[in-house]
């Protein structure tokens, strides 16, 4: 079988190994059947090809791709041009593809939409989201629940539906949860890895980032600990088990 190639944006060591830990688990997978980059601070080598592996596998991360050159920092514009310069091919080939909530803005700027901090942005915690019409025949989502928690945090969200997009997922505060592009290419704004537990890791690790005040941090990891989320991880299960 090949790899899976893991993408990882996030310069917190802590929450980096978190996260692909998390990833790991709800996909079912070893670590050696993986190939991990950690873009904040190794490069994608020149000359990859997306069909030396499974799948890709983008996670999230603090940086926002609607933010002004001037205001990223040197790192996020290289990671974002890292990830950016990969897309032409994943859409091409329609190579598996799973873009976790920055994934989702990634390949939706790439495919021409809008994405902004101008509506739809959701505070850390989980929401509800709804199978739509697509996402009931769509091979990730068949049989699931009609509407089931997840997990979300983010300052930004796309704006409208990607043209050429399947829209499978949607929630009250962000119509747009989860798309799919060709057969093969999706990007959730959740994060399908994330379970309680993860998620009150992450909250400790990002309190003084901006996403909330940071004396919400207890209440936020209560409401976490009250949600019911485990059919995002199915998701994810289903994606690695279709193209592993």
């Amino acid at each position: 079988m090949k790899p899976f190639l893991i993408l990882q944006l996030r310069p917190e060591r802590d929450a980096s190994d978190d996260e692909y830990a998390a990833i790991l688990d709800k996909c079912g997978l070893r670590a050696d059947q993986t190939r991990r980059i950690r873009l904040d601070c190794e490069d994608i080598p020149q000359g990859l090809q997306v069909s030396d592996y499974a799948g890709v596998i983008v996670g999230g991360g603090p940086g926002c791709v609607s933010d002004a050159p001037e205001d990223k920092s040197e790192m996020d514009t290289r990671i974002e041009g890292q990830i950016m310069a990969l897309m032409p091919q994943i859409t091409a080939r329609d190579h598996p593809f799973m873009g976790c909530c920055y994934g989702l803005g990634i390949l939706a700027h790439h495919l021409g939409a809008e994405v902004s901090k101008e509506r739809y942005g959701e505070p850390v915690g989980p929401v509800v989201c709804s199978v739509l019409p697509e996402g009931q025949t769509d091979p990730l989502l068949h049989g699931i629940a009609p509407s089931f928690e997840a997990f979300v945090g983010h300052k930004e969200a796309v704006q409208a539906l990607p043209e050429g997009a399947v829209h499978l997922l949607t929630s009250q505060s962000c119509p747009v949860q989860m798309i799919r592009f060709g057969e093969n290419v999706y990007a959730t704004q959740f994060h399908p890895e994330a379970d309680a537990d993860d998620f009150e890791r992450r909250i400790r690790i990002y309190r003084d980032h901006g996403y909330f005040p940071p004396e919400d941090a207890d209440r936020l990891i209560a409401a976490c600990h009250a949600a019911h989320v485990s059919v995002p991880g199915e998701i994810l299960r289903r994606f690695a088990q279709r193209y592993g």
